[in-house]
């Protein structure tokens, strides 16, 4: 069984809670607080496996849960981390907000392994609380809890050429002649079920790899048939090759097949309306040379108001006849293309989503330092769930000195470029 959604849950671990403790020794009168801090909660990774090229495993586990932090011990004794987990994808995992859709990550390309939710960190222990005017703290902080989401795998493959048309017009038949793949082939619709990979090696060239997407009929960018549910497997191709029946096998119209599947697409993604395409018109070996030009002229004609600048080519998945021209003209377009590979970017970030930060910050100048000071517990929130390491969580970063009135504050202080800005242990140039 090819799966290539599912719903899961996932969450991280919760930190382990500070302790309270006081040093007691025979000779040690009046001990201070030794309570430990508490340990941090396991983050939940997700991870590309090369092994891996469906989502079947996720049909039998719904549920995936990093480990929690130890709480702290006495003699400032630090609990131990909670045990990080890794949840292993194939590659092309797109992992989305299961409420709003939005994309977390994509597990392609150059993302081979990412933080999804980290865990919550550990509460201090009452050893940090201790103050000239307060000796003997009897309290600690507890543990940061860990974030819990249910979130959409879905699995885009990964490949050069996309394989399309209607079902039973010789994809796969094409595609086990011209790869090392060895998709099932019958004489019946849908016999392809799931996506099928190949990889073509052809001389003077590096290959490509091309997919078998499964039929498409009338429809299906509305959700009727089979082939929606794999229509997003086009989306990361660079060029299209349609294969469609020519000689009307079937009784079918070559022109108008032609017609239904680019509409469907384009119905489907914008983007792969304008992607290049070669129309490869199959079982072309039943004709005569002559008969062949003059079918493909006849075709060309039908399609100069729809497709004027379509490629058209004859070919015999059956034979071999044309195959070779076919894959050359595949290898100049891929060339030529210069479409950078598709890696969807993220639209949602699961350490943010839901707080309200609430709490209350400042903006001061201070005068020893030189330096403007931005603190409060908005502030340490904010910078506890935020990767400034990432583009989109520095992007955060600014919006959220923007939104929360934070650069107002420190122009109306009278902030100039270059300044320096202290946020806790962040410091950073003013620029506008």
């Amino acid at each position: 069984m090819f799966a290539d959604t599912a719903i899961i849950t996932i969450r991280s671990g919760n930190g382990g809670d500070g302790h309270v403790g006081f040093r007691r020794e025979m000779f040690v009168a009046a001990g201070g607080p030794n309570g430990g801090d508490g340990g941090r909660g396991g983050n939940l990774i997700f991870e590309v496996d090369e092994g891996l090229n469906t989502l079947n495993d996720f049909r039998y586990i719904k549920k995936y849960a990093a480990g929690n932090g130890e709480n702290g011990g006495n003699n400032c004794c630090h609990g131990a981390d909670g045990e990080d987990l890794v949840v292993r994808v194939p590659e092309g995992t797109v992992i989305k907000d299961a409420e709003s859709g939005k994309v977390i990550a994509d597990m392609s390309h150059d993302n081979r392994r990412q933080i999804i939710l980290h865990g919550g960190r550990g509460g201090k222990g009452n050893m940090h609380y201790a103050t000239a005017t307060m000796q003997v703290p009897k309290y600690a902080q507890p543990g940061q809890k860990g974030k819990e989401l249910r979130v959409l795998l879905e699995l885009k493959v990964i490949a050069d050429v996309g394989l399309v048309g209607f079902p039973n017009v010789g994809k796969s038949t094409f595609l086990s002649r011209v790869s090392n793949a060895k998709p099932k082939i019958a004489d019946y619709h849908f016999t392809t079920l799931h996506p099928n990979l190949g990889v073509v090696s052809l001389e003077g060239t590096n290959g490509f790899v091309i997919a078998d997407i499964p039929g498409l009929i009338e429809g299906a960018s509305e959700g009727v048939g089979l082939g929606h549910e794999f229509l997003k497997h086009v989306e990361r191709c660079r060029v299209i090759l349609h294969i469609v029946d020519g000689a009307s096998v079937e009784g079918r119209d070559p022109a108008e097949d032609i017609r239904t599947i680019n509409r469907e697409l384009a119905q489907y993604s914008a983007v792969l309306a304008g992607k290049p395409q070669i129309i490869a018109l199959n079982k072309m070996d039943l004709y005569t040379e002559e008969d062949r030009e003059v079918a493909i002229a006849m075709l060309r004609e039908e399609l100069a108001s729809d497709l004027p600048n379509a490629v058209i080519m004859p070919i015999s998945a059956a034979t071999g006849m044309g195959v070779r021209e076919v894959l050359y003209a595949l290898w100049n377009m891929l060339q030529e293309s210069e479409e950078e590979p598709i890696q969807f970017t993220q639209e949602f970030f699961p350490e943010t989503a839901g707080e309200e930060f609430d709490e209350p910050f400042t903006v001061e100048y201070d005068a020893d330092s030189s330096m403007y000071v931005v603190e409060g517990p908005r502030i340490e929130r904010m910078l506890g769930y935020t990767n400034l390491d990432s583009e989109k969580g520095f992007e955060f970063f600014q919006n959220f000195l923007k939104t929360n009135g934070i650069l107002e504050q420190l122009e109306a202080l009278g902030i100039q470029e270059g300044d320096t800005v202290r946020m806790y242990g962040l410091q950073f140039d003013y620029y506008k």
